[in-house]
């Protein structure tokens, strides 16, 4: 069983980007993972721009990902690129905070004009931190999260698929990652 941490870079409260992290937590909890939700945005404002490392709530999100063996990484897409308040997360963490994980890259946004915003704006931040393995990212439409009155998260058919391929291929590929290294652990 591999330990996820299911990050979500929204600063909304009502946040699509998050009910769709929190639906796909399901769906990896259901395959066997212990995953840990952490929404940003409830990290103490003061304390995250302003770089407060030795603040307790600071400290203990940055030992999440530390104690994590994957990551998913969920953000809205703002000017083509990731949202302000995970970059001010991620600017706080150590240079190689995600060394040795696995990564799932995650973007929702108004326009397909965003698309490459994974590619192009995340991807390589997280590359520069360290991650030993970033699998393929996906971005889906806001209009294709349909958020029911009792809290239940639908993605349209047309996008349903491919998203949970994309969490599959991570999970597979998180699961061969903590196989090889308990193989690693008993051989030593």
């Amino acid at each position: 069983m591999a330990t996820i941490l299911s990050l979500s870079g929204s600063p909304s409260p009502a946040s699509r980007t998050a009910r769709l992290l929190r639906h796909l937590d399901v769906r990896l909890t259901g395959q066997g993972h212990r995953v840990i939700p952490l929404d940003v945005r409830t990290l103490p404002a003061e304390a995250l721009l302003g770089a407060d490392f030795g603040h307790p709530a600071i400290a203990s999100a940055t030992d999440l990902v530390a104690g994590a063996d994957g990551v998913v990484i969920g953000t809205p897409v703002y000017k083509a690129a990731y949202s302000g308040l995970l970059k001010s997360f991620l600017d706080l963490l150590p240079q190689y905070a995600l060394a040795g994980k696995t990564v799932l890259p995650l973007a929702t946004g108004g326009s397909t004009a965003h698309v490459l915003a994974i590619d192009y704006a995340l991807r390589p931040v997280l590359s520069s931190m360290g991650a030993a393995h970033i699998v393929q990212g996906w971005f889906t439409l806001d209009k294709d999260i349909s958020v029911a009155e009792d809290g239940t998260v639908t993605v349209a058919e047309s996008a349903a698929g491919s998203l949970e391929a994309v969490v599959d291929q991570f999970s597979a590929a998180l699961t061969d990652r903590t196989r090889r290294a308990v193989v690693r652990a008993v051989a030593a």
